[in-house]
């Protein structure tokens, strides 16, 4: 079994354990840094149970699960959302071309684009970059899982990348957002790249999720050298009782 079948799992018990809580049967990461969580294997009552303690009463949790769905939570849970989803794994991405090109080619549109780390500081400008673009779970501590990359044009933050899941051996592309009045130039390619850069540097392999209905990610993602890798299930739970 590839640490990627059961990547929340393999992060939590492994390189990510200093950023969650564990038990023997489930884990999830800290409430304000992500809402996932998973499992040591298929889930029995005693599973559910433990992640419920974990959580706390009412809380929401995201799983991932194989593309052939997932099995409902015991009664006294509730599914609030699920999604179909894929798997990448980025074992060709090179870097960027230098070949120029018209916008929404595999150059950024302007030469002083230059990825520059974000952090702590940025904080802000990234959560009012993701509540305009909505492209997954961003918290006011979600950069503690580093990584990111941002670019920024006129002292704004108009696009910008980072990692999430680090089980043993890979890293997970997440956060890919640009703001929508500067789409197509090249700037999710290139932050993407920047940041599959960095993951390999330290002998991981990238990986990335989408859903299965964003096509145009998809391709983006096939055009730049990551391959399907399985079809996945995100399950957003609600833990029984009230928070």
């Amino acid at each position: 079994m590839c640490v990627l079948d059961n990547p929340v799992w393999s992060a939590l018990t492994g390189p990510q354990r200093a950023l969650g809580t564990a038990t023997s049967l489930a884990a999830r990461f800290r409430p304000e840094v992500s809402p996932f969580g998973g499992f040591a294997d298929a889930p029995t009552p005693a599973h559910w149970d433990d992640l419920a303690e974990l959580a706390g009463p009412g809380r929401v949790v995201g799983l991932v699960g194989s593309g052939d769905g997932m099995e409902p939570p015991p009664p006294g849970w509730a599914i609030t959302r699920e999604i179909t989803g894929v798997q990448m794994v980025g074992t060709r991405v090179g870097p960027e071309p230098t070949r120029s090109g018209p916008a929404g080619s595999l150059k950024a549109d302007r030469p002083t684009d230059a990825p520059m780390s974000l952090g702590d500081d940025d904080v802000p400008d990234m959560l009012a970059l993701v509540a305009e673009t909505q492209p997954g779970p961003f918290l006011a501590r979600t950069v503690e899982f580093g990584g990111y990359l941002g670019i920024r044009r006129e002292g704004r933050l108009v696009a910008m990348a980072g990692e999430r899941l680090r089980p043993q051996g890979y890293a997970e592309i997440s956060a890919v957002a640009t703001d929508l009045g500067h789409r197509r130039q090249g700037l999710a390619d290139l932050l993407i790249r920047a940041v599959a850069a960095g993951i390999a540097s330290r002998g991981e392999v990238p990986f990335l999720h989408a859903s299965s209905t964003n096509t145009g990610a998809i391709r983006l993602y096939e055009a730049m050298g990551f391959t399907l890798r399985r079809r996945v299930t995100f399950l957003v739970v609600a833990t029984p009782g009230r928070g």
